[in-house]
């Protein structure tokens, strides 16, 4: 399909929970689409709709060091969360130029719909984990940065705002 541009913060998209989907069909599909061709233009490891402003529950995790190995995801729900945490440096090409040190758990269990409208169920460790618990907070209208006290979450995007003028 093709690469679509990301909505630039504070585009109110980004703050708005997505629609859950009913069912897969070949504007999902397309969507999907859209956000591997967005997520390995950048290159990242992940990608929500509300990104490229599509309010759809629909995710697209690829954390893997050879590419190709995309996990299509509707509906995306943690199911279980490991007590450890992994602590990692996160970014958004929502707020280009800035990222911050994210701690989540280190693992979780994902319930989802994939492709063929199935309801599936995954285990996510490492990067993979924390990459999908990324996208998600993207489809509940949530950033990186709203895991950081007020004060850092501030600093981050006044000097984004900086980098950017």
């Amino acid at each position: 399909m093709s690469v679509r541009p990301c909505l630039p913060w504070p585009d109110k998209r980004l703050r708005t929970a997505a629609e859950p989907v009913q069912e897969i069909t070949d504007v999902e599909r397309g969507v999907w689409q859209d956000l591997i061709d967005t997520m390995e233009a950048m290159p990242g490891v992940g990608m929500g709709a509300n990104q490229i402003g599509v309010l759809q529950r629909l995710i697209v995790v690829d954390a893997s060091s050879e590419r190709g190995q995309v996990v299509k995801m509707a509906n995306p729900e943690v199911l279980h969360k490991s007590v450890e945490p992994r602590q990692h440096e996160e970014a958004s090409p929502n707020l280009p130029g800035v990222s911050a040190k994210i701690s989540r758990p280190r693992a979780v269990t994902v319930r989802y719909m994939d492709e063929n409208g199935e309801m599936a169920e995954k285990d996510f460790v490492g990067l993979w984990a924390t990459s999908v618990q990324h996208q998600i907070d993207h489809i509940n209208g949530k950033m990186y940065f709203d895991h950081l006290s007020r004060t850092k979450r501030e600093m981050l995007i006044k000097r984004a705002k900086k980098m950017q003028s």
